[in-house]
Order: C-alpha cells, then structure tokens, then sequence
C-alpha cells in the first residue's frame, strides 16, 4: 500500500484558510494545548502539547488557530482530486492522509518511485502543498513509511517497525495512549519489543485493544483480509428535494443518515470499516469518495464523514448544481463482534461513551428529585469581565444558552486565556516591593511600585519573576467603592520539584491595599 502523508495538515489548512503565509509559523490548538503546528513554528520552539501561553512565548509571532474538522476536510479535497487524476482506487483515512494500492498503479508509471515522484509533483502543482510517501504493507505500516519518507521491501515490514518507539501505535485517528503508556512503564519500549511477546500473553495482560496494537508492531494489517462482499441491500440511498446546496443542512441529515446506515448494518452483526460516499448532482454531474476508518464506524463516525465531505464537494471545487441524491455503501465491512463491549473496558468507546452518558443523565434525574431542581447544575461559559463572574450554573434539563448578545464586547475584560482554576474564595496574601512596603493601586489605577515579593499569610515569600497588568476593575456605583484592579503574577518556583507558578491577583484600594489571588493559571 502506498500512503500519501501532509504533515501538519490541520495548521496548513488553517493557515491557507486565513490567507496566512505559510512562511509565519501557526499552529491549532485545542483546549488550550497545541495539536498540530507547522515546521517553522517548530524551529521557533513550538511543540505538541505546548500551553497556548508557553508556545506564544517562545514564539511572539505565531498564528494561532482553533481546531476545525470541517476547513481540514474542505481544503484537502483538492489534494484528494489532484491525486485522484493519476491514480485509481483511492482512500480518505482522514485530511491529511490518503492510501492507495500501489500494484496496478507502479505497474503502469514504470514502479513505486516513479510514481511517488509523479504524485509528489502533482499534489504541489494542482494543491500546492507538500506531502510524503512511503509503501509498506499494511495501512499501519504504510503510515509510518510515509512519515520517515521509505520505501519497505515486501515482507520486511515488521523489520522496518522493529527499531521504531512504541509511541508510534499512538496515531491521530486511533486513541492508544493509555495503551503506549502501560507498554512503556512494563519496558516495551520499542514496536520489537512489543511483537516478541506471543499473542496468547498479550491477550490475556491488554485484552482486545492489545491484540489489534501487538498486529499492528509485527507488520500485519488490524483485521484479516476480508473474502466477503458486503450485501447489496446494505446500500443506503437518499433522495432529497430540494437539493442539497447548504454545508450545514447537509450536517443536519447527515445524523439521521449515519444512524439509519448504522442500524442496518448492526442488524445483519455488521460494521463498516470502510465507507463509500457517492452523489449526483441535479445536472447528472457523478462525485464520489472513499473513506478508510482504523476501527468500526460508529452513527457519529459516518455522520462526520459525510459531513466532511460535503464540505469538500461544496464549498471546496463545487459542482454544477446541488446533490440531489446520496449513496452509502459499505465498502468494507467486519463481524459485529468487533463492536461489543470488552471485558477490560474494551470495544467500541463511542458506545461506552453513550451509555456512560445516558446512565449520569438518570441519576442526575434522581438527585434532582431528592434535592429539588437546583440540587444538579452544570457550568456554561457566560459574558463577564472576570473569570468567576462568566460562570453561570445551570439546572440539569435546563437550556445551556448564554444570556450575554454573542456581539458583547466587554470593556475591561481580563485578557486571554483565562485561569485554569478559579478559587470559589479568594486567598489574602500580601504584595511588596523591593523594600518590603506594601505595594498599592493610585487613583489613575495604576501601582504604586513594582511588585517583588508575594506571601500568604504565615507561609515564606515567594519571588515575583514577571507580571502583566494591572486591569482596572470597572467601578462600582456606590460612591465608597474602593479602586480595584487585576494582575497577573509569575511566581517562582519553591522547591527542586516545584516548578513556576502564574496566579491572578486582586487589589483593592489604595492607602491600605488589600490583595486576594483569584485564579491560577495552568
């Protein structure tokens, strides 16, 4: 199998989404933590897994994006269509990453590396991006060739895995840390390592999810070849009228659809590991992809890849006219076993996701009945100023929706990002300056010297290495209200072990300021 890898897809399609060079480094984060970034955002420090606040330190003048699955599906399918005009028979594993066999095609272009060649000056000149390839059997195998940029001989694969960390079962589309983890604490290092344990003991010590990963360390494919052809009546066919011309109205359906083609494949033992999307357009106009998947398809997993595509076909190369009728086929299917919860809390973890969710969502409903209806909240983000007043607490059942107008500006607001953790009771502590004298806010909100020195109340100093503020407090209307404003500090560390500490502090008045941390920074 040949696989076709763009690294650092999500930053370069934000990036080209933003009409940003792609010579200024950026990166996507998600929950405040960096999940792709480009290679000259690399160079300036950037990494995997970085804090927003440390990798803009390291790097001032990065761009910074949020995770969106739809633009990355979008943009790559113009990489999928340059590919496409030179090979047949090719596979979606997800934006960024493309599988095609690699036989028939190598026959034609005179073998593997012409080919290669072929493809990487086609995507750069229709796509204008850059990609990697690599061949080796196997969908696994394969994707790892492409990242270190080889060609494996045939049966050699498992010794081209061997030397490799064990870090690298942990890929984007399948979850595996908790897995990758265990193996490193036990001393399996390596993918070697891993496949010289015989599949009887890995069974018995890491279950299902084990198994499917040791496959993977010795050159095999997750599942054995498939010998059977899926029934023709599992197809499921939509018409829609009027068509189809909106992304979000196709998200809409696209729910209703994957649980539909979800249920009729359950209902023969079925589950669908490769997915066939196929439309036409009211002018007649035939498009088509496939999509690859690691693990069984889950309702939402066929929905957010008929929605992916859809961003692709519509608002990336649009067609002529609006798709007026929609084709699921299963390409690949496995026994429904490989959908049943495992004993070591294996299977499938968007099942077990769903029943976790629906069994909180019963008892919820009987505390609320012991308690009253303020007995169960849960937190929404609000608009405010400051980190404790943008939450608001929610009676379980209630509508989760913000009461501030989305266009609310805020002035005065504390700046991103926000604490990490937010004291239901501020700490007193103390603030001053080089000699000792306690440091205050003046009329005009602004400190009276320096900050040097933060202590809580019976506990030793601690340094003040950096601070940002201060942000007045918007005033209260009672005349006697004191002057207020927030900083943030930079604490050092206190011991070998304990590492530096960034905490939100509050000041009031101005003669004898009274000063209480707030929130701390993660």
């Amino acid at each position: 199998m040949l696989v076709l890898w763009c690294p650092d897809w999500p930053a370069v399609a934000a990036s080209a989404a933003a009409g940003t060079p792609l010579t200024r480094p950026a990166a996507v984060f998600l929950a405040n933590r960096v999940v792709a970034c480009t290679a000259v955002a690399r160079k300036g420090g950037v990494r995997r897994g970085m804090r927003r606040r440390e990798a803009e330190s390291k790097c001032p003048e990065l761009a910074v994006f949020g995770v969106d699955d739809g633009r990355d599906a979008r943009l790559f399918e113009n990489v999928a269509r340059a590919v496409e005009e030179l090979v047949v028979g090719l596979e979606v594993v997800r934006p960024g990453l493309i599988a095609v066999p690699v036989a028939g095609a190598a026959g034609y272009f005179g073998g593997e590396h012409p080919l290669a060649e072929k493809l990487l000056d086609q995507v750069a000149a229709v796509a204008g991006v850059e990609c990697q390839i690599g061949v080796a059997e196997g969908l696994f195998g394969a994707t790892i060739a492409a990242r270190h940029g080889e060609f494996v001989p045939p049966r050699r694969t498992q010794e081209f895995l061997a030397p490799l960390r064990i870090t690298e079962l942990d890929q984007p589309d399948v979850e595996r840390k908790e897995l990758v983890d265990l193996l490193t604490r036990l001393g399996l290092r390596t993918l070697g390592a891993f496949a010289e344990l015989t599949e009887r003991d890995v069974m018995s010590r890491f279950a299902v999810d084990g198994v499917l990963a040791h496959r993977l360390a010795r050159g095999l494919s997750e599942r054995p070849p498939l010998r059977r052809k899926p029934p023709a009546d599992l197809t499921l066919t939509e018409e829609f009228d009027p068509v189809l011309e909106r992304v979000d109205v196709a998200a809409f359906l696209a729910k209703n659809l994957g649980a539909r083609f979800h249920a009729a494949l359950a209902d023969r033992g079925l589950a669908c590991t490769r997915l066939g999307i196929y439309a036409t357009t009211e002018d007649g106009e035939q498009l088509g992809r496939v999509w690859r998947c690691a693990e069984p398809l889950t309702p939402q997993g066929v929905a957010d890849r008929v929605r992916w595509q859809f961003e692709g076909w519509l608002k990336g190369n649009r067609p002529t006219s609006g798709v007026a009728r929609l084709r699921l086929e299963p390409e690949e299917t496995v026994e429904g076993k490989s959908l049943q919860l495992g004993l070591w809390h294996g299977g499938n973890r968007s099942e077990d996701d769903e029943l976790t969710t629906e069994r909180a969502a019963r008892a919820f409903v009987r505390v609320q009945g012991l308690l009253g209806p303020e007995g169960v909240v849960t937190p929404i983000l609000d608009g405010g100023r400051d980190p404790a007043g943008r939450v608001r607490l929610i009676p379980w059942g209630d509508p989760r929706e913000p009461t501030s107008p989305p266009d609310a500006t805020w002035p005065g607001r504390l700046p991103a990002p926000s604490p990490a953790t937010v004291l239901e009771q501020p700490v007193p502590v103390q603030v001053v300056d080089e000699q000792g004298v306690p440091v205050g806010i003046t009329s005009r909100k602004q400190l009276t010297a320096p900050p040097c020195r933060l202590s809580v109340a019976g506990g030793p100093p601690r340094t003040v290495l950096d601070w940002a503020g201060p942000w007045p407090v918007a005033a209260s209307r009672r005349a006697a209200a004191p002057q207020q404003a927030r900083l943030q500090l930079l604490l050092a560390a206190t011991g070998r072990d304990d590492t530096d500490e960034a905490v939100l502090v509050l000041c009031s008045g101005t003669e004898n300021p009274m000063w209480t941390v707030e929130g701390i920074y993660d």
